[in-house]
């Protein structure tokens, strides 16, 4: 349920001026946004120099319109720049802050050396681990330091007394180093 069915817009930001909003019409795939899907869309604009930020989201409509929103990457072929916006966010009235537009600044990779191998590595480790964080388990956290177990429990208690029974069905240990 991360792609959206609803209609997009996005607005690109440069020094020179803004595109304002235009709504992502022709992908080149058949359907547009579907979940783990890269569309590519081509929008005229004037030249606007270096970008900075877009804004990008859609008008909440038809079934199952909230999205996860990975990443813009915006191609100018004046510069033959790429321009990388990280967003990694729901636009989704149900999930997250409930926003279904977003403001997302450029990320600079000069900055960080090596951003782009580091978040394919957070993806991979994610895609691993994520199945620990579904409804219904339990999580136990393990402190060397004390040698004590924080527990989250589906019904969003924490118990930080430290029991080290396993009073659940499913138990995932992980382990802080202090």
């Amino acid at each position: 349920n991360a792609g959206t069915e609803a209609d997009v817009y996005i607005s690109i930001y440069g020094e020179r001026g803004d595109t304002g909003s235009r709504q992502l019409l022709r992908s080149q795939k058949s359907k547009k946004f579907l979940k783990g899907q890269t569309d590519i869309f081509a929008v005229e604009a004037v030249h606007l120099g270096h970008l900075y930020k877009i804004v990008i989201g859609h008008n909440g409509l038809g079934s199952g319109n909230g999205w996860f929103l990975d990443k813009v990457v915006v191609k100018d072929p004046v510069t033959d720049l790429d321009y990388t916006f990280l967003c990694h966010r729901w636009l989704d009235e149900g999930q997250d802050d409930g926003n279904i537009a977003r403001e997302v600044t450029v990320t600079d990779a000069s900055t960080f050396p090596g951003r782009q191998e580091l978040e394919l590595k957070r993806e991979e480790t994610w895609a691993a681990e994520k199945w620990k964080f579904q409804k219904g388990n339990t999580l136990q956290f393990y402190n060397r330091l004390t040698h004590g177990f924080i527990c989250l429990s589906p019904d969003s208690r924490v118990d930080a007394l430290g029991d080290k029974k396993n009073k659940y069905g499913k138990v995932f240990f992980m382990w802080m180093n202090a």
